[in-house]
């Protein structure tokens, strides 16, 4: 790590590693230092970042990794911007809908890169996942209104996992792990949750979006698509956001009752936008023709 200075630390992110706005060679640079028993797991994600910046992702650019006396750190260009989060809350519809479509054709474009051959088939990966969620919801103290209809329409879908391709996905895709630099270019931050999987699992993330930035969560889907919707794509969906209603219920007890609170409120959103699982389209979906003009 020779030649940094400046070093200020960030405060957000989930992930246990310190972050650091720093300078190098006189230049901002972002600098990460995971723990030394993530090591395995750095060097996986630092590599994958790297095959992404070769797709021309607009993201920061993996610069250099190694082990210092705090673990092991990574090195990242600067991205100068705001939380696109941020920057939803005071555009308009279409603006937000605009930036919306441009989050879905970086997602296409990430996805172009395949899992591996050896990767065992997504039926069963994501079907041990189903059943691993469900067992421990079922174990937990905390129930969620609508269960019934969540675990009806789960077991009549798990068939849609059959024969799903699988890629290199970003694990966390949603507004909050998106920047908006001073042009008003999108950047995609945060990789370390990368996973790979069924492409259209990556937008389990949407209720965030949805709940609070309906457009941009429905150009998203407008801009990975870039045309007609796929119908299965509503079904797989529906399937996947039923999983997580009632899996992010015991992932949030050990956080406490705000957490709980905060997963119980989206698993009922959830329910009413599918209308108790009725439905195959979410009520906070509008295609461009209902909606704002396409940009």
């Amino acid at each position: 790590m020779d030649g940094i200075t400046q070093r200020r630390l960030i405060r957000k992110g989930w992930s246990g590693d310190q972050k650091y706005r720093v300078k190098h060679a006189g230049e901002p640079c972002l600098l990460r230092i995971s723990p030394t028993e993530k090591h395995a797991r750095a060097e996986e994600v630092f590599r994958t970042m790297k095959r992404f910046f070769k797709l021309g992702i607009p993201m920061c650019e993996p610069l250099e990794m190694g082990v210092c006396e705090e673990g092991v750190y990574a090195l990242h260009s600067w991205i100068e911007g705001e939380d696109a989060e941020k920057v939803l809350r005071r555009t308009s519809p279409e603006e937000q809908y605009a930036y919306g479509l441009e989050a879905g054709r970086i997602l296409c474009r990430m996805h172009a890169l395949r899992a591996p051959r050896s990767t065992p088939p997504w039926e069963e990966r994501f079907g041990q996942k189903i059943d691993r969620k469900l067992r421990a919801y079922g174990e937990c103290p905390v129930r969620v209104e609508g269960e019934e209809q969540f675990l009806r329409y789960i077991e009549a879908h798990r068939g849609l996992l059959a024969n799903r391709p699988q890629v290199l996905q970003h694990g966390d895709y949603h507004a909050g792990n998106l920047m908006i630099d001073r042009d008003g270019k999108l950047f995609v931050i945060d990789f370390d949750r990368f996973d790979v999987g069924d492409p259209w699992e990556e937008f389990n993330r949407i209720v965030w979006d949805a709940e609070k930035h309906p457009d941009f969560a429905s150009g998203m889907i407008d801009g990975y698509f870039g045309g007609e919707i796929p119908e299965e794509f509503w079904k797989l969906l529906a399937l996947y956001l039923a999983v997580n209603a009632l899996g992010s219920i015991p992932w949030a007890i050990p956080y406490g009752k705000r957490e709980i609170s905060v997963m119980r409120r989206l698993s009922a959103q959830v329910l009413a936008w599918y209308n108790g699982m009725t439905e195959t389209i979410p009520a906070w979906y509008r295609p461009p023709s209902e909606s704002r003009s396409a940009t």
